[in-house]
């Protein structure tokens, strides 16, 4: 099941942030995450807040009043709550990401429905960044013309692999052959930007079978492309197979070939790296709603266990959609509890996620003990040379195999 939320202080029934958060909006970039929490299966390394219709009773309903069919006039609802929290600055939103579980299980209209509240209540910036995810089985082309003419511009295909044998490992339900279609459809309806999903290290997976699934994606000619790593995450059916050995972990070594297979292949086919796990054909194909997850900007996050950030304070919403439903329906914050950032967490959340950014750390961010190790990582090949002459501290590929270790060096 999804991990638990972490604890933290009480949220106001009303949302209301400290006036020291509404005092910097607007300084930087503000978008709205929309989580939906709804998937057909939930597949065995999956620990997100995702809910089967078998969960959640019949096609979604619940008799608390969740449903697939209200969803998304609850999300409208939290929509205006955040205007009301925000207040009357001016605060134009520069990206929207609709994120799951799988948000185009619900009908087009409902998702485009979503983004003209937004529009309505805060306006979208002149080219706004609008993407959603999508399953390639759980979408038509119809449906993809009716995403695109309602505003969305940019689809984020859960692709995983091109193997069948790995996909049934993941219990992905898609045929691999629906990926190339689903892309193809994309573009026709006028898509602006297509990314691909893939996943490396899962039980069984070959070599040979992750260059297929490369070779595959790559056919498609994506605007961008995330490769992660499997991790076995507690309380999930893959962990429990593990446990009983059923299926072999992969090893380090194992995953280490296999991200050095996807960064070749992309460079090669004109995809760059621009964070560790992301490569893009251009700068402006980057995601940029991501960017300002990991550059410290404003979001404010729509649906149960949805987080938010603005102007230091973090929050988050209770997790399951019956309780989301019900705080909404009673009109108070759907909040489940927050955190006040003070200076050191935020730098230290800067060199974490910066770190793996192609663009970088300033240098300065990092304290004396971390600086005095700068020297070191470099001599071992794990750090630009170039880029920390221009006072930037940029991964070279070893760099990017080993960063966690970087990241414990520069926070000794």
């Amino acid at each position: 099941m999804p991990a638990v939320l972490p604890e933290g202080e009480a949220v106001p029934v009303d949302g209301s942030l400290p006036e020291s958060a509404l005092a910097t909006l607007g300084e930087r970039q503000f978008g709205f995450y929309v989580h939906v929490p709804f998937c057909t299966v939930r597949c065995g390394y999956c620990d997100f807040n995702t809910y089967t219709a078998s969960e959640l009773g019949g096609l979604g309903g619940l008799g608390g009043g969740a449903s697939r069919s209200s969803y998304a006039d609850a999300a409208i609802a939290e929509v205006r709550l955040a205007r009301e929290v925000l207040g009357d600055t001016d605060v134009p939103v520069e990206t929207v990401f609709f994120g799951g579980g799988t948000p185009t299980l619900l009908p087009p209209e409902d998702l485009t429905r979503i983004l003209a509240a937004i529009e309505s209540e805060f306006g979208l910036a002149d080219g706004a960044e609008v993407t959603t995810e999508s399953n390639p089985d759980s979408v038509s082309a119809a449906d993809l013309a009716l995403l695109r003419d309602g505003g969305i511009d940019r689809i984020s295909f859960g692709m995983q692999s091109a193997v069948p044998h790995v996909l049934k490992v993941l219990d992905r339900t898609h045929d691999p052959e629906r990926v190339p279609q689903v892309v193809e459809w994309a573009r026709a309806a006028g898509f602006g930007q297509v990314s691909l999903d893939l996943i490396y290290g899962t039980p069984g997976e070959s070599l040979a079978d992750w260059e297929t699934s490369l070779t595959s994606a790559l056919a498609s000619r994506p605007d961008h492309l995330s490769a992660y790593a499997l991790i076995v995450e507690e309380g999930t059916s893959l962990a429990r197979q593990v446990r009983r050995g059923e299926v072999a972990m992969t090893d380090d070594d194992d995953l280490a070939d296999k991200y050095l297979a996807v960064d070749a292949a992309l460079d090669k086919a004109g995809l760059g790296w621009y964070e560790v796990s992301n490569w893009s054909r251009t700068a402006g194909t980057r995601c940029r709603h991501n960017m300002a997850y990991w550059t410290g900007g404003d979001w404010w996050g729509v649906g149960p266990g949805a987080h938010s950030h603005v102007g230091g304070v973090r929050w988050w919403n209770v997790k399951h959609p019956t309780a989301y439903v019900d705080r909404i329906g009673a009109a108070v914050s759907p909040g489940h509890a927050r955190e006040v950032l003070d200076d050191e967490t935020r730098r230290v959340e800067r060199v974490l996620l910066e770190i793996r950014l192609r663009d970088g750390l300033a240098a300065e961010v990092l304290e004396d003990a971390g600086r005095a190790r700068l020297p070191d990582l470099v001599a071992r090949g794990l750090l630009d040379v170039d880029a920390l002459e221009r006072r930037r501290i940029v991964l070279t590929q070893s760099g990017r195999l080993l960063a966690d270790a970087v990241v414990r060096d520069l926070l000794p």
